[in-house]
């Protein structure tokens, strides 16, 4: 981004990558290497990081551990079809606006025509949306900015946050320009539903989230529901890992992982058996289609294949 964006502290205080692994996961967040070294170097640079890959790898995670971590506030601007710089930026509280017109004019106030308009594009009636709110926060730290599934808006928004995080610095035409004192720390996501704009790409750091070895999302399940026995804990990683192989229209991601562990438990099974997962395929697979496809290939198939796997 800017040119002295490097000269800033790095955020966080991480003086080496292992700091940063250990950061994320003292906040329940177990990184690979790779991607600790990313989010290092987005700390240390003080650059964007882009961070693509399937649904359900952890990559909104990210930008709320971050936030966690670093004790600022998080800030999300989820992306979808049609989003315009105005849903992003900032929109006036044209309702309040026309109040406060109509009591000027019962009080007698309209003839200082240029009184009156500063007052309706004063900060009182200004409504930020997150982009904003993250380039004057006010906070005493800066923002993690989370720019969610940026693949869902359209050319024309992209090209916007391009020249709005170029040197964080946005103009709004009633009220004036506004440049970030200290940047906002943005994490920018995509689900790969098309491919981004180099442009974007080539201001940030860029990361591919895979979804998690084996070994690291027993870790993980173990972490984020610990009153799970580890051989299910492992049983279940290893069997959402094979259903991954499976050509699933939506293959489940480390939150599925985690939901039927949880569900699992909950019915008080301390291992997969036929019954347990035809009852909870549901928690893992959200497409009927995807669970026909695993019933036609045979339960019994997935199950030897996770104990194999889990070492059960």
């Amino acid at each position: 981004m800017t040119s002295n964006s490097v000269t800033r502290p790095p955020l966080g205080g991480a003086s080496t990558v292992e700091d940063v692994e250990a950061a994320l996961a003292a906040h329940g967040y177990l990184a690979d290497r790779g991607l600790a070294t990313s989010i290092f170097l987005a700390l240390t640079l003080r650059r964007p990081l882009f961070l693509e890959g399937e649904a359900g790898v952890g990559k909104t995670e990210v930008a709320k551990v971050l936030s966690r971590w670093l004790g600022s506030r998080f800030i999300r601007l989820q992306c979808y079809e049609g989003i315009d710089a105005s849903q992003a930026l900032y929109e006036w509280d044209y309702a309040r606006q026309l109040l406060h017109l109509r009591t000027a004019e019962a009080a007698g106030l309209v003839a200082d025509a240029d009184r009156l308009e500063s007052e309706l594009y004063s900060e009182r009636f200004l409504v930020r949306r997150p982009l904003l709110e993250a380039l004057d926060s006010g906070d005493e730290l800066p923002p993690v900015l989370l720019i969610d599934e940026i693949d869902r808006a359209d050319d024309e928004f992209e090209a916007f946050l391009l020249e709005a995080l170029s040197d964080y610095t946005v103009t709004i035409p009633e009220y004036g320009t506004v440049t970030a004192v200290d940047p906002p720390l943005v994490i920018l996501t995509s689900n790969r539903t098309r491919d981004v704009h180099d442009a974007l790409k080539r201001r940030a750091l860029y990361h591919w989230v895979e979804h998690p070895s084996f070994e690291r999302e027993v870790k993980i399940v173990q972490m984020r529901a610990p009153g799970v026995g580890e051989p299910l804990a492992r049983q279940v990683a290893a069997a959402t890992e094979q259903l991954r192989q499976y050509g699933l229209y939506k293959p489940p991601g480390v939150a599925e992982t985690i939901d039927w562990a949880l569900s699992l438990s909950a019915l008080g099974q301390t291992k997969l058996t036929e019954a347990s997962v035809g009852e909870t395929l549901g928690t893992v697979l959200k497409y009927r289609e995807d669970q026909q496809k695993v019933m036609a290939r045979g339960v019994e198939e997935l199950i030897a294949m996770a104990t194999n796997r889990a070492g059960s």
